[in-house]
Order: C-alpha cells, then sequence, then structure tokens
C-alpha cells in the first residue's frame, strides 16, 4: 500500500469508528403521515366495468385519514390530493417532503391487460433498489426536516455516511409496514401477492420511510364490485390503519438508530 492510500486509509478508519460513539434516533415518533390517493383529474389510472381508480384512491385515502384522525389524536394527515385533480409525482413527493411527513402510503388500485380477468389479490411495494441514489438524494436534501439534534453539513464526510444509513434505515422501516399492511389483508381473508421491491419515483423521491398498496384489480368483476362497496372499502382503509397504528407503537418501542459522529 503506498502512502497515499494508507492516508485515505487511516482517515476513513478513524471516521468510521468515531461515527460509532454517538447514535440518534430517526424517527423518534409518527407525527404525520402522508396519504396519497394515485391518479386523479385527467388521469384516470386502470378501469373496469363502470369504475375508476382514481375515484376509489380517493375514497380509501379519506378513509384512512379519518380512522387516524379519529383514534390517533397525536398523528396529522396530509393529503397529496383531496379532489379530482392529478398532481405530478414530482408534486406529490415535494409536498410529502415539505410537509415533513414520517411516512408516505401511496394507495392504488391494480389491473392486467386481459379484461375480465380471474387475477385477485392485494400488493404491497417499497423503494427498489435501482433507485437507491436517488432515495439517498431525496434524504440528503430534506435531511434537516428530520435530523433533530443537529443540522447536516453538506460538507462534512460523515453526512453522506449518515445520509446513506437514513436511506437504509427507511427501507427496513417500509417493509416492516410494508409487511404489516400485508398481513392485515390476508387476516381479512383478500389474497394477497406479498411485499415487493419494485424502483418507483414516488418511493424514492420521498425523504421518508413509504410503500405503495395496491389494494385489488379493477378488471376483476368480484373485486370491482367489493371495491366499490361500502364494506370492501371500509375493509381496506381498516387494514391500511391498522397496520400504521401497529408501525407507530413499535417505532415508538424500539426507535431505528442512526450512527452520527
Amino acid at each position: 500500500m503506498n502512502k497515499k492510500n494508507w492516508i485515505i486509509y487511516l482517515l476513513l478508519t478513524c471516521l468510521l469508528t468515531g461515527a460509532m460513539w454517538q447514535t440518534a434516533s430517526a424517527k423518534k415518533s409518527i407525527r404525520k403521515v402522508i396519504l396519497d390517493a394515485g391518479h386523479g383529474g385527467k388521469d384516470g389510472g386502470c378501469h373496469g366495468v363502470y369504475s375508476n381508480e382514481k375515484d376509489i384512491t380517493l375514497i380509501i385515502a379519506k378513509k384512512v385519514g379519518q380512522l387516524i384522525q379519529a383514534q390517533l389524536k397525536d398523528v396529522k394527515v396530509a393529503y397529496t390530493r383531496e379532489y379530482d385533480w392529478y398532481p405530478g409525482l414530482k408534486e406529490r413527493t415535494d409536498f410529502a417532503n415539505r410537509e415533513k411527513g414520517d411516512l408516505f402510503i401511496s394507495i392504488h388500485v391494480n389491473s392486467t391487460p386481459k379484461k375480465n380477468s380471474p387475477v385477485k389479490g392485494t400488493l404491497v411495494l417499497v423503494c427498489g433498489a435501482s433507485r437507491v441514489e436517488e432515495k439517498q438524494q431525496s434524504v440528503g436534501e430534506y435531511a434537516n426536516t428530520f435530523q433533530e439534534d443537529e443540522l447536516l453539513n453538506p460538507n462534512d464526510p460523515a453526512t453522506a455516511i449518515i445520509i446513506a444509513q437514513y436511506s437504509q434505515a427507511f427501507l427496513t422501516q417500509s417493509i416492516v409496514l410494508g409487511t404489516k399492511i400485508n398481513d392485515e389483508f390476508a387476516g381479512q381473508g383478500r389474497v394477497t401477492e406479498g411485499l415487493r421491491q419494485q424502483s418507483l419515483q414516488v418511493l424514492a423521491s420521498c425523504a421518508m420511510p413509504g410503500v405503495l398498496v395496491e389494494i385489488g384489480y379493477l378488471n376483476n368483476v368480484e373485486e370491482e364490485h367489493y371495491l366499490n362497496s361500502e364494506e370492501g372499502q371500509n375493509e381496506v382503509a381498516l387494514a391500511i390503519f391498522k397496520a400504521i397504528k401497529y408501525y407507530k407503537e413499535e417505532s415508538e418501542k424500539t426507535p431505528v438508530q442512526i450512527v452520527t459522529d
């Protein structure tokens, strides 16, 4: 090892060793949930025999919000849209970041190319590996909105390490939330496709844990009826809410640890 590489090695060793002395909690409590009703306005999303995705997602988002406001008094709710209009993907995530959300939940309805498809079920998505750099960029840009102990200095080499750790912690938290949503759907007797990683901009660009929930298949006649019924909508909203409640309680018991210098 030449002298230059040896110096770099020593600097990195000191940096990483020193960073392990102090820890701070990421997301000490859940104070605000961002609810994103997919599509809207000019973008109807997928459609069934008589209904459009954009209308169902808005109904479900509002029902989830009402449950949060009624039962989690210390948690605020912010909607990316509250009526039938289309905010672009960047508008949605910019809004979520400005609002300093602690969770981002995007609600969608699935579909396949085939009409009257027999395919049914729910699916929960978390940020895919190919979007890691984009996620870290978002976390870095808005880091000071959730790093309460001190402002992060972009000129400090340790900041990149901290940002990477936040990004990884948010993925872990997203998986915890997504798994619980999936379990709640399964407990209701729904067919579930489980939890997957997918490279979605709406998840990569928000500086917080987040999931995208596909609540059923609109081109399946049975599920279209279910998602347009009061009973079905209430059950879907309750599954998502119960997962949020569980996540909140667990995060307050054992907050994720982030290394700082």
